[in-house]
């Protein structure tokens, strides 16, 4: 029994170890950070009024804590400690949130003008590419056209093509023709001038005998 008494007396003396929380620094002055939980110990610097610091153990027998500001560690008296920021802090809070209040309707402002420009600038973008999709659709549509005439055209000049072959050939076809009636009626005048001349030597041969009939016949009925 007594060494359970003893072991929870102990256990009072030891420091109250407590999950590191932020505290501030009074607003009254600055506190000294020592190394150990005394003002025998050596005091290591001075800690301004309102800084944040975080307190990573409680000995409420000491009345000391030990904190830890930036990467350095000491201990200071736990009763100059807040939880919340000193009056002061929390005045120079209020005083630059109600700047950024006051300044915030002129931001509003400036970036409502920026929105405005930003905007305007969309718009004549947005006109000006539309008066360049609209060229280029009336460009395509007149390529669209120039095409369609060329293949008009080409189809029209290949009929041309056909025709004026098909004329070629019955010019030369006519020509040959010509050419067959030019000699057919060559040989017919041919045949009709030695008809006629076989005709006359014919008739040359047989009219002197009519003749000499004739005259015997007469020479008869004498």
């Amino acid at each position: 029994m007594k060494r359970f008494a003893i072991s929870i007396f102990c256990l009072l003396l030891l420091p109250v170890v407590v999950q590191a929380k932020t505290y501030y620094v009074t607003d009254t002055f600055k506190i000294a950070m020592r190394t150990g939980e005394s003002i025998k110990h050596r005091i290591t610097r001075y800690i301004d009024t309102g800084t944040a610091v975080d307190v990573i153990s409680i000995n409420k027998e000491s009345g000391y804590s030990k904190v830890r500001v930036g990467t350095r560690e000491g201990y200071v008296l736990t009763r100059q400690l807040l939880r919340e920021p000193v009056a002061r802090t929390q005045l120079e809070t209020m005083r630059k949130e109600i700047n950024a209040l006051k300044a915030a309707p002129g931001e509003l402002r400036r970036n409502l003008a920026d929105l405005q420009k930003s905007h305007r600038e969309l718009l004549a973008s947005h006109k000006s590419l539309q008066q360049i999709k609209d060229k280029q659709e009336q460009e395509l549509q007149s390529i669209q056209r120039t095409a369609s005439n060329a293949i008009r055209i080409s189809n029209e000049r290949n009929e041309l093509r056909k025709q004026v072959a098909d004329l070629t050939r019955e010019a030369e076809e006519l020509k040959q023709e010509n050419r067959d009636l030019s000699n057919q009626a060559t040989r017919d005048w041919f045949l009709i001038g030695a008809g006629v001349i076989i005709a006359g030597i014919l008739i040359g041969l047989i009219l002197p005998h009519l003749r000499f009939q004739r005259r015997r016949s007469s020479w008869g009925s004498l």
